[in-house]
């Protein structure tokens, strides 16, 4: 039953405090609106229980990545402070803006883990504090995240498209995209259309191909390539087996397949020897990671190389299969050719190098990122010292987890914003060689100023004009849409675990890095 009350009438006193609340709240809202409005916070909002958006300021996400959130945040506000109110008078310095699109939480089946999240996001800030501290314009890193299936990027990718208009601290580029799936393609796609510079620092797919889309990753193919000269040199009996992804919608493990195929298909029978398992990463399709059939089509084949087209976060759970297997009649060594950026901790953990010694087996990754560098600082590219000082001390001051270098993502992700960075830089230095003193506002470069700069470096006589010096090699662009964007003179090292034992072979793998054609001998040592 329900009763109706008449509504009570208000007297002078309830209208007054009305007025003085409603003041109070107009007065306040800036300072509302800044801090935490909603669930999500500044510039972000709710979307299927995550927060999608773009935001300067630190906001709830992974818990291992809070600490390196809120430095990020710091570094944001206070390169906004040393621009509209310097302390002690010192000159303003203007800032662009730099946007970091991908996942900031993980579960079981998202698109970067945990650990991935932290290391980025590590890489990045390292990046953002080495542009800080020269001159030119100062950085501001923003999240933008895009759900941890990278499925909510439209309402992020409007956001940035108006942030790229702003006349006092425009949005000059994006970086992240983590991973090569249907979704990324469609908004690398909008990106570009657009017209963002955009930088994917771990994708792979040979297939991800868009005008304003950079990648500072070798891709596929040319990982493939260096394993094939890897072949060259240490020949074995040609039986193999492609073990590969079947999971829909994976750019990135179709695209490993096919490559697979196409280099070794005929040598190794690929045809007839191959199976498939369903990938841990993404949508639930089936069972995951199932490997009965790969470890007993070994074992009948006496395979002696595997050619892995997949995740690396499912390769511990083949080895595994692997070393259990009983009946497995092999003498010889049996090699899992892998590519990917660098090696996943979990590939060189205590448990896998148990399982890879109880199964006579080796991984062999053709990696953008050699985690020996760092204790190899020799033979290391010339751009490494500058990020491992910054390694140095972040890791001082944040959780990273294991072995953080390992995996290579730390230092991709600081090449990719120091990539835009570096184009902001040599653009301005062209835009302000008068010496005037910085107007108010600033004259900053635009999206397609960035553009334009990326794609003019010149390679030739082992030399590398408007190149980027980074963490991970020295290498550049040559043209607009030459090339699809993939980075010319990338070095790919290999990486063996464990490192195999090969008396009479103690000079190095010669280094096989990108090209355009056959002129490696161009690129700078």
């Amino acid at each position: 039953m329900m009763f109706n009350h008449p509504p009570k009438e208000w007297g002078p006193l309830e209208w007054l405090v009305a007025a003085v609340v409603v003041a109070a709240l107009v007065v306040g809202g800036a300072t509302w609106n800044n801090s935490r409005p909603g669930p999500c916070g500044d510039g972000l909002e709710e979307m299927a229980g995550e927060c999608v958006g773009v935001t300067a300021h630190a906001f709830d996400a992974d818990k291992k990545a809070a600490s390196l959130i809120t430095a990020i945040a710091d570094e944001n506000a206070r390169v906004a402070q040393d621009w509209e109110n310097p302390p002690n008078r010192k000159a303003r310095i203007p800032y662009v803006r730099i946007a970091l699109m991908m996942p900031f939480t993980s579960n079981e089946s998202s698109a970067m883990t945990g650990d991935m999240i932290r290391r980025a996001l590590a890489g990045a800030l390292a990046a953002q504090l080495e542009a800080n501290s020269a001159s030119g314009p100062h950085y501001q890193l923003l999240f933008a995240p895009d759900g941890n299936d990278l499925k909510q990027w439209r309402p992020v990718v409007d956001r940035l498209a108006e942030m790229t208009r702003d006349t006092e601290a425009p949005l000059v580029g994006v970086t992240g995209i983590p991973s090569s799936t249907t979704d990324t393609r469609k908004a690398v796609a909008e990106l570009t259309r657009r017209g963002i510079p955009t930088v994917g620092p771990v994708i792979t797919a040979a297939s991800m191909n868009f005008r304003y889309f950079f990648k500072t990753s070798p891709n596929n193919e040319q990982f493939i390539k260096a394993l094939s000269h890897y072949i060259d040199r240490y020949p074995q009996e040609e039986k193999g087996l492609l073990l590969w992804d079947s999971r829909e919608g994976d750019v990135y493990s179709k695209n490993l397949r096919e490559i697979f195929e196409r280099h070794f298909g005929k040598t190794y029978d690929l045809k007839n020897h191959n199976s498939h398992y369903i990938g841990s990463s993404g949508d639930d399709q089936g069972i995951p990671r199932r490997f009965a059939d790969a470890v007993t089509r070994i074992c009948r084949d006496k395979a002696d190389t595997v050619f892995f087209a997949g995740r690396d976060q499912d390769l511990p759970a083949f080895i595994n299969r692997l070393a259990n297997e009983g009946g497995c009649d092999r003498s010889g060594k049996l090699r899992i050719l892998k590519v990917g950026i660098g090696m996943e901790p979990t590939l060189t953990s205590t448990d896998t190098s148990r399982s890879l010694h109880r199964a006579n087996a080796t991984i062999v990754d053709a990696s953008a990122f050699d985690p020996a560098w760092e204790s190899d600082i020799g033979h290391a590219p010339s751009g490494f010292s500058p990020f491992h000082a910054r390694y140095k001390k972040i890791v001082s001051e944040h959780a990273l987890g294991a072995r953080p270098l390992a995996d290579g993502y730390m230092a991709m992700y600081y090449d990719g914003f120091a990539l835009l960075a570096s184009a902001v830089d040599r653009t301005y230095g062209e835009m302000t060689e008068d010496g005037k003193q910085t107007p108010v506002p600033a004259r900053l470069p635009s999206t397609k100023d960035v553009y334009s700069t990326l794609t003019i470096s010149t390679i030739s006589d082992g030399t590398c004009r408007g190149c980027l010096v980074g963490a991970s090699g020295t290498y550049g662009f040559t043209g607009p849409g030459e090339n699809n964007q993939w980075a010319v003179c990338k070095p790919v090292p290999i990486v063996e675990f464990p490192s195999a034992d090969r008396p009479g072979d103690e000079d190095r793998m010669p280094l096989y890095r990108t090209y355009r054609g056959d002129k490696a001998k161009s690129c700078p040592s």
